[in-house]
């Protein structure tokens, strides 16, 4: 069965986005800081051939690349992100996007995005649903869906890409967290620590 996770990088203070971010200001004010390690080093990610990584970090992100077989966004980040261009966060990847309201006509995009109007737990379902014919998981993107799917207890694991730097205000990821948690793993890497929870029940 598809699990579903999150993997976000995340501030020390608990940002995943900086001040005043929009669409023409994605991360917020000082945001980008989180993503650095993204270009900091000399291994080439398998997804994303732009991305420089260590070879630490490349490991861990394409791991989570490979294990996504579908991703779900919330409409303030599919906003923000101008849709990314049609192209979806992961290419390839089918986006489900949870919304009161679809937008239209909908936007062209390869694979189609689908617009989930009835909540999470529906959401979550049919993103398993796509997910799970591809032997793969979840991911989830955006503080809205995780908090969602927290509270509705539909959230299997946490991997926080830990950033040393202090935003000092933004979007948080999670202010109240309503269970407990178990370390998987921690990984060491330049410029950030890659930090796997999974969710006990």
């Amino acid at each position: 069965m598809a699990k579903v996770f999150t993997a976000l990088a995340v501030s020390a203070d608990g940002y995943i986005a900086g001040p005043n971010d929009g669409p023409g200001n994605p991360l917020g004010d000082g945001g980008a800081r989180l993503f650095k390690w993204y270009r900091d080093g000399d291994t080439q990610s398998r997804y994303y051939p732009q991305f420089r990584l260590s070879e630490k970090s490349a490991s861990v992100f394409d791991a989570i690349c490979a294990r996504t077989g579908a991703v779900l966004s919330g409409r303030r980040t599919y906003e923000i992100a101008n849709a990314w261009g049609g192209r979806g966060p992961l290419p390839g990847v089918p986006l489900f996007v949870l919304t009161h309201e679809p937008p239209q006509p909908p936007p062209a995009s390869d694979p189609p995005y689908t617009f989930v109007q009835h909540g999470i737990a529906d959401a979550v379902e049919r993103a398993k649903h796509t997910a799970a014919k591809r032997e793969a998981d979840v991911a989830l993107m955006g503080s809205a869906p995780v908090r969602q799917a927290l509270a509705h207890d539909l959230l299997d694991e946490i991997t926080l890409h830990q950033v040393p730097i202090l935003l000092g205000g933004g979007v948080r990821l999670l202010d109240h967290f309503p269970t407990e948690v178990s370390l998987n793993r921690v990984v060491y890497a330049p410029g950030v620590i890659h930090i796997a929870y999974e969710l006990v029940r």
